[in-house]
């Protein structure tokens, strides 16, 4: 991490995440509802208008790592919520940890949710394309979550057949700086979504 963004983030970056953590410690769930859990691109989604019939909860922030999730967990789990939907590992990637600790961390959080089997359904998402250049590193770390998620009674969802284009990239259309999504992006990445959100509990494919 060079200087500048060292400063930034230790001056803006890392108290915004904490304020909006904060945030989540106060509310209080009223119990079952769905929770899209992750960072920056998770936090970007009208969730509530996306899905105007299910009771979603966005618990994205943005610029969060997987050492984040793991330290605001017990307040993503308040309430007892009915589904989580986890997309985590692009900022780790960015900040160059290893494939191995994040799949480790990926485990965890996994393993927390999920409380024997008896915790809320999960769901974790593919790391999302982006530029080019990434997309080595992000399909060795889908096949790591591909893998763990089998151990601990969750799903797997692969976004890159709907997000990706022949180059591997976030396809253009969907975004204007290769990372977060544009409107269309969002509505692609719904619809994908939809069919999970929206069905019973005990019947996710």
């Amino acid at each position: 991490m060079n200087p500048l963004t060292r400063f930034i983030e230790k001056r803006f970056m890392a108290p915004t995440r904490s304020m909006k953590a904060s945030q989540f410690e106060e509310l209080q769930p009223s119990g079952g509802e769905v929770v899209l859990l992750g960072d920056s691109i998770t936090a970007g989604g009208a969730w509530h208008e996306w899905f105007p019939d299910a009771r979603v909860l966005n618990r994205g922030i943005d610029g969060d790592t997987t050492d984040g999730i793991l330290a605001r967990l017990s307040t993503v789990l308040r309430g007892d919520p009915s589904k989580v939907f986890l997309l985590i590992g692009t900022n780790d990637l960015a900040l160059k940890r290893p494939r191995e600790e994040i799949a480790a961390n990926v485990g965890e959080i996994v393993r927390r949710i999920r409380a024997g089997g008896e915790g809320p359904e999960l769901v974790v998402q593919s790391v999302m394309p982006r530029h080019e250049k990434f997309s080595t590193r992000i399909r060795d770390l889908n096949q790591e979550y591909e893998l763990l998620v089998a151990r601990f009674d969750a799903q797997y969802l692969d976004l890159w057949p709907a997000l990706s284009d022949d180059q591997s990239s976030l396809k253009p259309e969907f975004t204007l700086d290769d990372l977060h999504l544009t409107g269309a992006g969002y509505r692609t990445w719904a619809n994908v979504l939809e069919p999970h959100v929206t069905v019973s509990k005990g019947q996710v494919s």
